[in-house]
């Protein structure tokens, strides 16, 4: 309006064209925007950005979000901004356990508890477990293909953030190639719900699957996984520090799981000497 103003526009015509009253403008004119107010509208933005990859994230988790993103603030003014926003963590005192309301799902269940596969990278089955150190807490994100085995792609952080299901699915598809048209079935959690990990899933030309909620058979070959991690790495003993029970992990992995365990369903081999035998074997069939 000013602009146009400036270059012989009355005001009265610009805000006929515009469709817009007069009085608003005016009063903006006399009371612009404050410096302060554009930069509560941009920490606020930020905190929604943040909120919406990540729900489950409290207002302190989210004041790190946005001073990543550029947007420094303390956590008294994130708390603030969220409560008169409602950007409140999906998780709290009174949701957790049974009665939890789940997210909904943003893909169909395409497995339906069948967990064959004819050939690698046709189905991929992820999900996310957690054990405590004297540091706190640490997340592995693992993918598994059900065909050999293997544990595909892997990521281990101490947030649990969409961004560790992203590098997980990152890393497999580095690993494996080509992988369009791979089911990936996870539950509903938000990080796998999460826009990032949707892009990157549609990114890759893989197709989605959610189980039900509190249906842990609807991912039981993956639960399988975790309850020997848990048996062998985790409870074993106690972890002074998250890179001491990061580097337990990936040796446990890759040396042991994947080198040495051996699985009756691949006929007494290990997933590496699965995959190798059927790899040597395919150009000869062909």
């Amino acid at each position: 309006m000013s602009e146009l103003a400036a270059d012989g526009i009355p005001v009265t015509v610009a805000c006929r064209v515009l469709k817009i009253a007069r009085q608003p403008y005016y009063r903006w004119r006399k009371n612009p925007i404050t410096d302060a107010e554009l930069a509560e509208a941009y920490r606020a933005n930020a905190l929604f950005d943040a909120h919406r990859e990540d729900p489950e994230f409290g207002y302190r988790y989210l004041a790190d979000e946005a001073e990543a993103a550029g947007e420094k603030m303390c956590r008294r003014t994130a708390w603030r901004i969220c409560s008169a926003g409602g950007w409140t963590s999906t998780i709290s005192k009174r949701g957790r356990g049974k009665h939890r309301k789940a997210g909904p799902p943003v893909h169909d269940d395409l497995v339906k508890r069948d967990f064959t596969a004819p050939g690698p990278n046709e189905l991929w089955l992820t999900d996310i477990t957690e054990h405590w150190t004297a540091e706190g807490k640490l997340y592995l994100c693992a993918i598994k293909d059900v065909y050999s085995g293997r544990i595909v792609g892997y990521s281990i952080d101490s947030r649990m953030k969409s961004r560790l299901a992203v590098a997980a699915l990152n890393s497999a598809v580095a690993r494996r190639g080509d992988v369009a048209g791979c089911v990936l079935h996870s539950d509903r959690g938000s990080q796998f719900r999460s826009k990032k990990m949707q892009k990157a899933i549609t990114r890759h030309g893989m197709l989605g699957s959610m189980g039900r909620v509190g249906a842990c058979g609807d991912n039981a070959a993956m639960e399988s996984f975790f309850s020997l991690l848990q048996n062998n790495v985790l409870d074993r003993r106690s972890w002074a520090t998250r890179d001491e029970l990061r580097a337990a992990i990936v040796h446990w992995i890759e040396r042991t799981y994947h080198r040495r365990r051996r699985q009756d369903r691949l006929g007494r081999l290990t997933p590496i000497e699965f995959e190798t035998i059927i790899n040597h074997e395919a150009p000869q069939a062909a």
